[in-house]
Formats: C-alpha cells, sequence, structure tokens
C-alpha cells in the first residue's frame, strides 16, 4: 500500500474514533455532572485530582484549566498519595479520581483512605461498572467503545475523552460563577494572550508631544511636524482644538503623486476627514481590530474630546498582540 495513503487513512481513522466518543459523552451527561459542579461551587475546599500513568498527565492539565478559569485545584498523583502525599487533602476538598477501568491496584488502596478521610469523591472513570465507580459519590461517565490504537491497548480514545470532560466540568464552572474576561486577565498577566486581555491603548501612547496642526497650516509646516514627532501622522484640529482629521505620511506620498502644485496646498485640503479614533481607555486588542476592519495602520486616540495621542500597529506588534 502507498505509505503516504496508509498514513492519512490511520489519522483519519484516529481523529473518527476520538471525535465520535467525545459526541457520545454528551448522552452520559446526567445528574451525577450536574450535582458535581453544584458540589464544588458550592464547597469551601479545593478540587483535587488525583491518577496514575496517563490519567496522571489528564488530570494536571484539567487542574491548569481549572486553575485559570476561577476553580481551585491541585494535582495529587495517586501512587505517591498512598506513600504521604494524601497529607495534603482536605475534609472540604473534592477529589476527582481519573481512571480508564476503575479497577488499578493503586485506586483500590486510595479510595478507602479518601472515603476515611471523609472528603467528596468523584469518579471520572470509562468503566461505570469499577470500583472506583461503586465507592464514588458522583461519577462522570467517560465510557468509550474503543481506543484508536489498533490493538485496543494504548491510552488514546480514552484520554481524550477524560480532557474533554474535564474541560466540560471546567466550563460549567467558569459560567456558573460568572467568570468574566477580566478575571481572566487576573491569571493570565503574561505572553499575548494576557496583553489582549488587559493591555490599554493608553499603556501604549507615545509620552512625547502630540503632532497636531491647524486646519489652515501649509505643506511645509505638515511636513515638519509629522517628521518631528515621528510618529508617522499629525492631527488636523480647528481654532477649538477639535479633530477635524489627521494627514499620515501616506496621504503626503499620494497626493505628490497627484501634483507637484504644492505652494498654496494647506492641510485641509490634504486631509482624511472624520478618522477612526479609540478611547484611550479601550483595550488594545480592540484598536488591533479597528485596525484590521478598516484597513489603516493608526488610530487617533481620544481622551474624551480632546486627542491623547495616537497608536500604530507597529506597537502593538513590538508588544507581541499582532
Amino acid at each position: 500500500m502507498n505509505l503516504a495513503k496508509n498514513i492519512k487513512n490511520t489519522a483519519a481513522r484516529v481523529l473518527q474514533n476520538e471525535s465520535e466518543a467525545i459526541l457520545r459523552l454528551v448522552d452520559y451527561l446526567d445528574g451525577d455532572f450536574e450535582a458535581c459542579v453544584e458540589r464544588i461551587l458550592t464547597g469551601k475546599g479545593r478540587v483535587v485530582i488525583t491518577g496514575i500513568g496517563k490519567s496522571a498527565i489528564i488530570a494536571n492539565k484539567i487542574v491548569a484549566t481549572l486553575n485559570s478559569t476561577g476553580t481551585p485545584a491541585v494535582f495529587m498523583h495517586a501512587a505517591d498519595a498512598i506513600h504521604g502525599d494524601l497529607g495534603m487533602v482536605l475534609e472540604e476538598d473534592v477529589v476527582i479520581c481519573i481512571s480508564k477501568s476503575g479497577n488499578t491496584p493503586e485506586i483500590k488502596v486510595l479510595v478507602p483512605l479518601l472515603k476515611k478521610l471523609g472528603s467528596v469523591l468523584v469518579a471520572l472513570v470509562s468503566n461505570p461498572n469499577s470500583y472506583l465507580a461503586d465507592h464514588a459519590d458522583y461519577v462522570l461517565n467517560a465510557t468509550i467503545g474503543e481506543e484508536a490504537c489498533p490493538h485496543n491497548l494504548a491510552p488514546t480514545t480514552s484520554t481524550t475523552a477524560h480532557l474533554a470532560l474535564g474541560d466540560a466540568l471546567a466550563v460549567c464552572l467558569l459560567e456558573a460563577r460568572g467568570f468574566s474576561s477580566d478575571d481572566f486577565a487576573k491569571y493570565h498577566p503574561g505572553g499575548s494572550l494576557g496583553k489582549q486581555l488587559y493591555l490599554r491603548v493608553d499603556d501604549l501612547l507615545s509620552s512625547e508631544q502630540i503632532p497636531k496642526v491647524k486646519e489652515d497650516a501649509g505643506l511645509a509646516e505638515v511636513i515638519v511636524e509629522i517628521s518631528g514627532k515621528r510618529l508617522g501622522a499629525t492631527a488636523v484640529t480647528d481654532e477649538n482644538d477639535q479633530l477635524l482629521g489627521i494627514i499620515t505620511d501616506g496621504d503626503l506620498r499620494r497626493m505628490l503623486q497627484k501634483t507637484l502644485d504644492i505652494q498654496n496646498l494647506k492641510a485641509k485640503d490634504i486631509m482624511t476627514q472624520n478618522p477612526k479614533t479609540i478611547s484611550k481607555d479601550e483595550y488594545a486588542i480592540r484598536a488591533l481590530n479597528m485596525m484590521r476592519n478598516h484597513n489603516i495602520t493608526q488610530l487617533v486616540a481620544m481622551d474624551g474630546e480632546k486627542i491623547a495621542g495616537f497608536i500604530h500597529i507597529h506597537e502593538l506588534m513590538k508588544e507581541g498582540i499582532v
């Protein structure tokens, strides 16, 4: 068989298998899932998630998602738990135990210990008839037909199903808490994502003097203002300092392509009227979206009725937002 075709067919089969398994999870959402969400919401403790092997890796990811969306969570390896780490579990905590079979030796040792502590036990399991499911307070059913592995052995579809169900749990909790984009920004201050959520236009405005000329200013004055302030543009204002338009270096180039009779040209003859503006208090990501939507590279930032400065797409690029 052609190798490339075989690879593509195998990949397609895996994706089909896993996507169908996730869709089937919708039918398994029941009262236990709802009760689990409500218990976490109303409880005073944290969510402790445990597992072993590949389940431990999935548990770590779900913990990270919960923490970043407003639900305090910690990871506890199931094997380490029975060798001292069980001390991290408090009576008020909700413990989610992830397992495909629900019958591993570590689980059978751990479950009675957790029950003795008085913690609420949630089974995120692919076998609802297992030891773990039988002893859990709530069962999150992640049953699958078979693994994507051709031998039905390597955890593939099962771990995908566990991860998807964990995401569903996290998003339910997020929405129930009314977790907003502002809340999200508090937990994601770093990187481009964080900057999209907290960086405002005012944070990117130059501290230097704002380039602006009166509407009757001559071309020489316009060029000096644009060049001197080094922002690639100048605002055009009336006698009351109200914004009438802007002139960019691109406007100057286009004007010179049309005519060389520039002696009597005024700022008002060259400017773009009614330029796009944005409040200095808006998020920088909105400025970027406006530039993209209108195919422009800069906006006039306003402080009420006053000009606060210019924001250029280059500034957004420097911050890694683009």
